[in-house]
C-alpha cells in the first residue's frame, strides 16, 4: 500500500505542476510580453478561468501525504517553515491580481494588480524549483550539530540561507547555489508552458511571437539541463544509480528529453495542442525523473547519523492506508465529474468568455 500511495501522491503533484504550472508561466509572459490592454486581458483569463481548479490539485496532494506519510509531512512542513509560509504570500497574491484586476477600470489599479499577478507567478515557479532542489540535495536530518542531533531524528530546520551558501555544507539552507539553478530550471520549463498555454486558449496578438520566445527559451533550458546534471554529480555523485540499477526508470528522463526536443519543433507544429503536449512532457518528466532518481526515498539526510526518510519509515498504519482508498476513490470521481464540466464550459478559446467583470 506504500507503493500505490507514493504513486498516486506523485500523480496529483504531478498534475498539479503541469495544470497550475501553465498559470505560473502565464503569469510570466503576461509580466514581460502582454503589452496592451487587449493581450493583457485576455491572458490574464486563460490563467483566471481555471486557477482555482488546478489548486485544488495542491490541496489534494496535501491531504493525501497527511493521510499517508504523516511523519514525512510533519517533517517537511515544519523544516521548510519560511519558504511555505512565502509561498503561501504569493498564492494568496496572485490569485488577488487575477480576481481584483478588472474590478475598476483604472490604469494604476490595473498596473498594481498585473505586476501582483506577473512577480508572484514568477517567483512562485522559482520558489517550487527551489523546493525540488531541496528535495534532491537533501536535507539535515535531526539538525546534527558536531555528531548530536538537537531535534528527533526524522525533523531539521532550514534558513533561508546559510553564509557558504554551499548545498555541500553539512547544514544547508533552502537556498544555495544548486537550488537557484534547479529554480532557474523551473521559470524557464514553466515560461514555455505558459506561453504555450496562451497559444493554445487565446488568440493573442504575440502568439507568433511567443513561438520564437519559446525556442530561445528551449535552447536555454538545454544549456541549463546538461549544466544542472553536471553540478547534480558533485551534489550527489550516487544521484543516477536508480536509473542504472532498475533501467526502466529511464522512461521518465526520455519523457523529459522527448519534450525537449520536441520544443524545438514549436514553429513547425500544424496543431497548437502539440505545443502544449511537448511542454506537459518537459514537467512530467522532470518531476517524475527527479523522484525516480530518489526512491524509495521522499528526503535525503545529509548526515549519517539519521536516515533518511522514506515511502517505508514515514508511512502510516496498514488499516489507515486501506481506509484512505474508499474516500480516495469517492474523491477522484468528484474531481473527474469537475473535468467533464469544466471542457464542457471552457474547451476552445477563451478570448469571448467573460470573467472579472
Amino acid at each position: 500500500m506504500e507503493l500505490f500511495w507514493y504513486l498516486i501522491i506523485a500523480l496529483v503533484l504531478a498534475i498539479f505542476f503541469i495544470l497550475d504550472g501553465y498559470n505560473f508561466g502565464t503569469g510570466i509572459i503576461h509580466l514581460f510580453f502582454a503589452k496592451t490592454e487587449k493581450d493583457k486581458e485576455v491572458i490574464a483569463k486563460s490563467a483566471g478561468l481555471f486557477w482555482d481548479f488546478n489548486e485544488v490539485w495542491l490541496v489534494a496532494g496535501g491531504g493525501l501525504l497527511f493521510m499517508a506519510f504523516p511523519t514525512f509531512y510533519a517533517s517537511v512542513f515544519s523544516g521548510f517553515y519560511l519558504p511555505l509560509i512565502i509561498v503561501l504570500w504569493l498564492i494568496i497574491f496572485r490569485a488577488l491580481g487575477l480576481e481584483l484586476r478588472s474590478q475598476f477600470n483604472n490604469k494604476m489599479w490595473k498596473a498594481i494588480w498585473d505586476a501582483s499577478f506577473g512577480f508572484s507567478s514568477l517567483l512562485l515557479a522559482l520558489f517550487f524549483g527551489i523546493a525540488l532542489g531541496n528535495v534532491v540535495r537533501g536535507v539535515n536530518l535531526g539538525g546534527i550539530e558536531n555528531g548530536v542531533s538537537v531535534y528527533e531524528g526524522h525533523y531539521f530546520f532550514l534558513p533561508l540561507w546559510n553564509s557558504s551558501f554551499s548545498p555541500l555544507s553539512q547544514t544547508p539552507g533552502v537556498i544555495d547555489w544548486f537550488t537557484i539553478i534547479i529554480g532557474v530550471i523551473a521559470v524557464v520549463t514553466i515560461a514555455i508552458h505558459g506561453a504555450n498555454w496562451i497559444i493554445l486558449k487565446t488568440n493573442s496578438t504575440i502568439n507568433n511571437k511567443l513561438k520564437s520566445t519559446i525556442f530561445n527559451l528551449n535552447i536555454l533550458l538545454v544549456v541549463l539541463t546538461v549544466f544542472s546534471l553536471i553540478v547534480w554529480q558533485i551534489v550527489n555523485p550516487n544521484s543516477l544509480n536508480n536509473f542504472i540499477d532498475k533501467p526502466y526508470l529511464l522512461l521518465f528522463p526520455i519523457l523529459y528529453f522527448t519534450g525537449l526536443f520536441g520544443m524545438f519543433f514549436i514553429k513547425k507544429f500544424k496543431k497548437e495542442v502539440y505545443g502544449f503536449i511537448m511542454s506537459t512532457l518537459l514537467i512530467l518528466g522532470g518531476i517524475t525523473s527527479s523522484l525516480a532518481s530518489l526512491f524509495p526515498v521522499l528526503l535525503p539526510s545529509t548526515n549519517k547519523v539519521n536516515e533518511s526518510l522514506t515511502i517505508y519509515n514515514t508511512a502510516t498504519t496498514a488499516y489507515g492506508l486501506s481506509v484512505g482508498l474508499g474516500w480516495g476513490i469517492f474523491g477522484f470521481i468528484l474531481v473527474i465529474f469537475y473535468v467533464i464540466i469544466q471542457k464542457k464550459f471552457l474547451g476552445g478559446k477563451i478570448d469571448e468568455i467573460n470573467y472579472g467583470h
